[in-house]
């Protein structure tokens, strides 16, 4: 008789990932993926480029005003982020 393995294709996508050391780049895909329904169609509508280095989120905004007022909830914004992606990918937001 065969072994099986009894391992569904989620974990084994999630294992692999691990092992290629590719779990982090996906995250930060899945965050930045998920700025949109975090932070609303008109903040999204402004945001010029986002990306993830280094744990920090690069946003580029094209509103100096909106840039202002997201400067005081920084730490609000890292945290909804990362609680919506299921991990700590971010530990600072940086906007320009």
């Amino acid at each position: 008789m065969k072994p099986t393995n009894d391992r569904s294709i989620k974990d084994a996508i999630n294992g692999m990932l691990k092992e290629f050391h590719l779990d982090r780049k996906v995250n930060e895909i899945r965050l930045v993926s998920s700025w949109e329904k975090v932070m609303g169609k008109t903040v999204s509508n402004r945001t010029t480029n986002l990306y993830v280095r280094d744990k920090k989120l690069f946003v580029s905004l094209s509103s100096a005003s909106l840039r202002e007022e997201l400067h005081h909830s920084r730490e609000k914004i890292v945290r909804l982020l990362n609680e919506e992606s299921g991990s700590d990918i971010i530990d600072e937001i940086v906007l320009q």
